[in-house]
């Protein structure tokens, strides 16, 4: 899951910039339910179990459900970071819609990653010439790391909107007048030279 690396990345550099994890507490992202539960239906959605029950409404279940997190990243747009993020996301479901409502992944990039594709429905479909290949999963983290899976431009910069929206996060408010261990110079009496 290229997306937890990203998580990893954002929270390590946030920690190398003096930031802290508990200010993470302080970002106040709109339509949090939208988000989340929009992302717990696709994993939902492509469990064994599920997917036999949804058939054929598998690839509109998924639009769907990738249209309503779409909606409230790009809510979140004025978030340092959630820009990239909504053009990542915008980017996966152009690739998505214009291949039915599938992911395509290219067979080099499956085999790199030691990934296969389920038998029941998933959002990965198999395809070496899709529509719009540039936007679709053609990268892949090896197959020795863990957790490796194939991965789109789209990834990338959700990956890259993500890591940057956790570490900025994390920094003091006023970093250029901090202390250095986060807290304002104002706050501790010192005034400043302006």
């Amino acid at each position: 899951m290229f997306i937890l690396y990203a998580v990893l990345a954002g929270l390590a550099a946030g920690w190398l910039m003096g930031g802290r994890v508990e200010r993470l507490g302080q970002l106040r992202l709109k339509w949090p339910a939208a988000i989340v539960l929009g992302l717990g239906a696709q994993l939902v959605l492509f469990t064994e179990p599920v997917a036999r029950q949804v058939g054929e409404w598998g690839p509109f279940l998924y639009v769907a459900f990738t249209l309503v997190v779409v909606a409230a990243v790009v809510r979140n747009g004025a978030i340092p970071g959630m820009a990239v993020v909504s053009v990542g996301a915008a980017a996966n479901l152009v690739a998505v819609i214009a291949n039915g409502g599938f992911m395509p992944a290219s067979p080099a990039a499956l085999a790199a990653a030691g990934r296969v594709v389920p038998a029941v429905y998933s959002n990965t479909l198999v395809s070496s010439s899709p529509w719009l290949w540039p936007l679709t999963d053609i990268f892949a983290l090896p197959s020795w790391m863990p957790l490796a899976n194939v991965f789109s431009v789209g990834d990338v910069l959700i990956g890259l909107g993500t890591a940057l929206t956790l570490s900025l996060a994390m920094r003091p408010r006023h970093a250029a007048a901090s202390d250095g261990r986060g807290e304002p110079l104002a706050a501790k009496g010192v005034a400043s030279e302006h």
